[in-house]
């Protein structure tokens, strides 16, 4: 029952999603007087729809996208039309789409088609729905960070390491007698202990545990530490030795041959417990870009990574658990997350919500990132031939020529069907990997 409720938690957040992406591009369309004629969240078959005014709103059958139907979105070629014994398949089929967009429009609707729109109001338009996909994942995001909290180290042990291993050792290696004890554990530090001071300096998050510590190499110091309600003071004096160097942001500094670079710091002999730790909103924007950033690197290597999910469905290869997934991967996800059981300690019904939010907010950050993709039919082709427009004309200007019209959105048709055809390649790969050969949360 739990992992059937995850799988409908997400699929409600992935069908508001769909349904506010379109509704981001129609309501700037209809402020700015486009008629719409189609508001629809799916493909493929009509399940429900009902007209209000001019726009018919309706569900299809397939829940993998959406569209708003604006007349006008080709603009009519100037000259006499396309004949079919002076041009090739192509050419054909661009004029056929000319010809089927001006069928829609009636002699009233002369002032009202999108190409007509000024190059401001079309990219208003067409980055509308990426938009509200970023705005919707901004909002969740708030609500998770600021709500539940985001996963981080704490000044709380997880473990007492009873010597000093090498830094290249494994984490559970156990200890031998060439090992010397670690200061920790001859201190009488304790799994559970929280550190609330060091050396008299009061502290509250791990990052300012470890800066102390590794600053601190042979050189008695008191920790201060929460145990069982009372607060106990202990003297230790953390050894000097090898460790790996870390950045700004606590991670692993590495050299050209890909192995930690080490330095000679303070060590304790500890490690801290993660836990969910609620931040501030300003910490927000952060976190927004650097998502941003990991999920435009994902986008740009999905042509590499889809060899891989091709080996993985088709052969032995077995699925990169960082790789691209389906609407059917994401829905094991859900399920995942809301059937998980705790190995040591149950886990919350809000932690598992938080982690479907999370879900939702990764999935609304990849269509953001996607539709800004410059090719048709995706929202960045048409911002791109806005732009390209915008440009002709102030490129005209400049050289006192006359204004050199409309960009013939048309003549990308052919790319644009190529795009489509691989875009559901692709997801019909996805989908079947995802059957067959899934990628699993837990490995």
């Amino acid at each position: 029952m739990a992992y059937l409720l995850g799988v409908l938690v997400i699929a409600v957040g992935v069908a508001i999603s769909i349904a506010l992406h379109e509704i981001g591009h129609l309501v700037p369309a209809k402020r700015f007087g486009v008629k719409c004629t189609q508001y629809m969240v799916g493909f493929g078959p009509t399940l429900w729809s009902s007209r209000k005014g001019e726009t018919e709103y309706g569900v299809k059958a397939i829940p993998l996208g959406g569209y708003v139907r604006m007349i006008g979105m080709f603009p009519p070629k100037p000259g006499r039309p396309v004949r079919a014994d002076t041009t090739g398949r192509w050419s054909l089929m661009i004029e056929q789409a000319r010809q089927d967009a001006q069928r829609e429009v009636g002699p009233e609707d002369a002032g009202r088609l999108f190409y007509t729109r000024s190059v401001p109001k079309r990219l208003v338009i067409m980055l509308g729905g990426p938009t509200m996909n970023l705005l919707i994942a901004v909002v969740l995001l708030t609500i998770i960070v600021t709500g539940f909290g985001v996963a981080a180290e704490t000044p709380k042990l997880a473990q007492v390491y009873a010597c000093v291993l090498q830094p290249d050792a494994p984490v559970d290696a156990a200890c031998t007698p060439q090992d010397p004890p670690a200061p920790a554990a001859a201190a009488g530090l304790r799994p559970g202990d929280t550190i609330v001071a060091f050396d008299g300096a009061r502290v509250t998050t791990w990052d300012e545990v470890r800066s102390a510590i590794r600053a601190s190499g042979g050189r008695p110091v008191v920790l201060t530490v929460e145990r069982s309600g009372q607060r106990l003071d202990l003297p230790v004096t953390p050894v000097t030795t090898e460790r790996p160097k870390l950045d700004a942001d606590g991670n692993t500094v590495t050299g050209q041959d890909g192995n930690p670079v080490l330095e000679r710091v303070g060590f304790l002999g500890v490690t801290p417990t993660r836990a969910l730790v609620r931040q501030p909103v300003t910490a927000v924007p952060g976190i927004v870009g650097n998502l941003l950033g990991q999920t435009a690197g994902v986008i740009v290597r999905i042509p590499a990574k889809m060899v891989g999910v091709a080996q993985a469905a088709f052969g032995k290869g077995q699925r990169d658990p960082t790789g691209p997934v389906s609407i059917v991967g994401v829905g094991r996800f859900a399920g995942e997350v809301a059937s998980a059981k705790g190995t040591l300690t149950p886990i919350s019904w809000s932690d598992r919500l938080a982690q479907l939010l999370s879900l939702i907010v990764s999935l609304n950050l990849a269509l953001f990132v996607f539709n800004l993709i410059p090719l048709l039919p995706l929202d960045g082709g048409h911002v791109a031939g806005a732009l390209w427009e915008g440009l002709r004309r102030q490129v005209a200007r400049l050289r006192h020529r006359p204004d050199p019209g409309p960009v013939d959105v048309a003549r990308a048709l052919p790319l644009a069907y190529s795009v489509a055809t691989v875009l559901v390649g692709m997801s019909v790969l996805l989908i079947y990997a995802d059957i067959v050969r899934p990628i699993r949360l837990g490995g």
